[in-house]
């Protein structure tokens, strides 16, 4: 054996090759040759302590005696796999995925790429062990002639071992350079790790392990991916053509890309084809026609992540992420849970209505244009259940902002991947009589409601809030809104005195325990709600997904449920993975929901500010809209028992003021809540109840008050609205929105 190890002699030499016949170089080039071998050797035999036995003992199943036991990683690797989202229907929202890879078993693969991928790689693979010595030797003898390291001596398996080591680095840089690292201690770990391997599992779970890892350019891990990238086909449909296409492109990935070099592909190809008919595992007829047959791409181009979700479910999609990022029922923390969410494999089944959030989207297209300086947003909630049916915005999905894309979820908190959210404006104001009703207040409450009053001193949950000097004032919309107001008119016209002063009797913590109840715990920046006045105009920023649980909830006969996104996971093996919960809790009583429905049905009733929101069918509804200060943003929040829907329209960066202003090619000299997200809503719900049972909302008996004597009348000293004093400082309640009726 040691004559192969040597450099063949030269024609020009008369006698036999030896070091006192040849030239320094040549002398350099044995030298360099020996050691190699001593080098190799010493390794083996001690830094791994194998027995010497029989070859080296490399072949022998008991050589790995004595050795750590390896780590699970290497005979089952976790390896990171697609995740598929899917709606409620069971359609595919989007396909997500650190690594594109899906995971077959042995039966799953085609038997020509299993063998192909062996005739190439690794021909004796199920003849030697772990470390192949007949390959070492015949490759030390060929790189010594030839002066370079053109030919490796890896067997499959060693192939394996330093490819979960790359897999387990993940996204670690240096990780992954360290687990390439072609050093002696990093070699003799692999062949200690194959050689234990080759003890515990079969060739064949290592061959099947080694095509599910190893990587075929494009961003396809595993031979699912490479065929479903090239071909558009399962693995086991691949001709023998297709299969040694994918097993040549493992040596070199990009020089053998079939798509940027497809006479190199052609080229490679053949060479396993050869490989496959020189081990007798095809006949010439069939070399000879898979040879001859074309490429045959069906190339799919890698996309992944939310972007590539269906048309407008890319923020909802996006929020899914965000749910399995962060809800603890997915990890202890955020790296473990980070680490669940890069592993893929997962099979997210969601709660969004596809024909709802066809019927969102449409509404929010229809009326908004992308190119607006405004956008709009709408989501949509199952009372009693907590279920996001839809969750649609105007801009689309995307990362290119000269297409007025944006990956912000203008629907959600920011910590959910949406922004600082909205000024809710009279959208609020439910929230402060459902506190009232549960204080004991009676639906027929009435309050004096001036045109305009200074903001009273208020209790808070820890002391209270005092008016400053100059007092700071709260007009209502316009001069002839003055009171006295009972609940019902009051609501209806969204008269802000009103609801101060019912504040003021309650309690600002009356009304901010009542908005925690209904899932409105801290503003959508993350910020905490501040106890003051202006509260009940609804000064705090949320999000449409929090306005529609709680819209939601006034349906639901005041049970309150926390959106839910997730309605089950499996892994790729069918098997079960907990998710998070549905959270209900009793917010407020029936009899509160009861006064709820009967008064923000009164708001779309004829005097109401939502008059013109009627659905198809007279279907009955409830809802109310709101303005906030400048008309930076408008709303309108209702619903029907099937379903809520909270609309925005404005600024996505809250900073356009909607008067003067074109949406949709219609000039409007100002936006109200009717007008703007109004026919939004309309829109959205006719088209998502279309064809569903119409159901009525429990109301309850509110008796109207007396008819006043004057109700035009306007009391001496008081002038037109305003947005409040001028020197109110910002972010105080001399702040709040003076347009929130409509």
């Amino acid at each position: 054996m040691e004559s192969n190890l040597l450099p063949t002699a030269d024609p020009a030499d008369d006698e036999a090759p030896g070091p006192s016949r040849k030239s320094p170089v040549r002398f350099v080039r044995y030298s360099a040759t020996f050691l190699g071998v001593s080098v190799v050797s010493g390794a083996l035999l001690a830094g791994m302590a194998l027995p010497a036995v029989g070859a080296l003992g490399l072949t022998a199943k008991n050589t790995a005696e004595g050795f750590d036991d390896i780590p699970d990683d290497f005979k089952t690797p976790p390896l990171t796999q697609a995740t598929q989202i899917f709606d409620a229907k069971g359609g595919l929202i989007a396909k997500v995925y650190e690594r594109d890879r899906r995971v077959l078993t042995a039966e799953e693969m085609s038997p020509y790429m299993r063998q192909a991928q062996v005739d190439i790689e690794d021909a004796r693979f199920y003849e030697h062990g772990a470390v192949d010595l007949k390959g070492v030797l015949r490759a030390l003898s060929k790189n010594a002639e030839s002066g370079t390291a053109a030919e490796g001596a890896s067997t499959l398996t060693q192939q394996y071992v330093k490819n979960v080591n790359v897999e387990k680095a993940g996204d670690d840089k240096a990780a992954v350079q360290e687990a390439m690292r072609k050093t002696l201690g990093r070699k003799i770990q692999e062949l200690k790790v194959s050689i234990r391997l080759e003890e515990e599992l079969t060739k064949e779970q290592i061959l099947t392990n080694y095509l599910n890892i190893t990587y075929y350019g494009n961003g396809a891990y595993g031979v699912e991916a490479a065929s479903q990238r090239y071909f558009g086909k399962s693995n086991k449909d691949l001709t023998i053509a297709e299969a040694a296409t994918l097993a040549g492109l493992v040596q070199n990935p990009s020089q053998y890309d079939p798509k940027a070099h497809p006479q190199a592909a052609v080229n490679r190809r053949n060479t396993v084809i050869d490989k496959l008919l020189e081990n007798k595992h095809i006949t010439e007829e069939q070399a000879r026609e898979a040879k001859a047959a074309p490429l045959g791409l069906n190339y799919k181009e890698p996309q992944r992540g939310c972007i590539t979700a269906q048309a407008g479910m890319g923020f909802f999609c996006d929020y899914v992420r965000q749910v399995v990022k962060q809800d603890p029922v997915f990890g202890a923390n955020a790296a473990d849970r980070k680490k669940f969410w890069d592993q893929g494999g997962l099979n997210i089944h969601t709660t969004l209505d596809p024909d709802k959030q066809t019927a969102a989207q449409n509404a929010v297209s229809s009326n908004v244009r992308v190119t607006d300086s405004v956008s709009a947003a709408v989501s949509m909630v199952e009372p009693g259940t907590g279920r996001i049916l839809a969750m649609a915005q105007t801009r689309p999905y995307g990362l290119e902002t000269a297409k007025n894309q944006t990956v912000v979820n203008l629907n959600v908190d920011a910590a959910m991947g949406g922004g600082n959210g909205f000024q809710p404006g009279s959208t609020f104001k439910p929230v402060v009589a459902a506190a009232a009703m549960e204080a004991g207040l009676p639906p027929t409450q009435e309050y004096s409601s001036p045109n305009r009053m200074d903001y009273p001193d208020m209790k808070t949950c820890e002391g209270t809030w005092k008016n400053g000097k100059p007092k700071v004032t709260v007009p209502n919309e316009s001069a002839n809104e003055q009171g006295p107001y009972q609940l019902k008119e009051a609501m209806a016209l969204s008269v802000n005195t009103y609801f101060v002063q019912m504040e003021k009797e309650i309690g600002l913590c009356a009304v901010k325990q009542m908005a925690n109840k209904l899932g409105i715990t801290a503003r959508a920046s993350g910020k905490p709600l501040d106890e003051v006045p202006a509260m009940a105009l609804g000064v705090e920023e949320v999000s449409p997904l929090t306005m529609a649980g709680v819209y939601a909830a006034f349906a639901a006969g005041g049970k309150y449920c926390a959106p839910v996104a997730v309605s089950r996971i499996t892994t790729v093996d069918g098997t079960d993975v907990k998710v998070p919960p549905a959270r209900c809790e009793t917010a407020f009583s029936e009899s509160t929901a009861r006064v709820l429905n009967t008064i923000l049905n009164g708001v779309t009733e004829s005097g109401g500010t939502g008059a013109a929101l009627h659905l198809e069918g007279d279907r009955q509804i409830a809802g109310k809209t709101g303005t906030s200060d400048k008309k930076k943003a408008a709303w309108f929040s209702g619903y029907t028992p099937q379903l809520a829907a909270a609309v925005w329209l404005g600024g996505p960066a809250g900073g356009v003021e909607m008067r003067n202003i074109t949406i949709n090619g219609k000039y409007r000299a100002e936006v109200f809540g009717a007008d703007g997200p109004g026919p939004i809503w309309r829109d959205a719900m006719n088209q998502a109840l279309r064809g569903t049972p119409k159901q009525s909302l429990p109301m309850t008996d509110i008796p109207d008050p007396a008819p006043r004597t004057d109700p035009n009348a306007t009391p001496t000293g008081t002038g037109a609205p305003s947005n409040g004093p001028s020197n109110a400082p910002s972010g105080t309640p001399g702040n709040a929105p003076s347009n929130t009726r409509r």
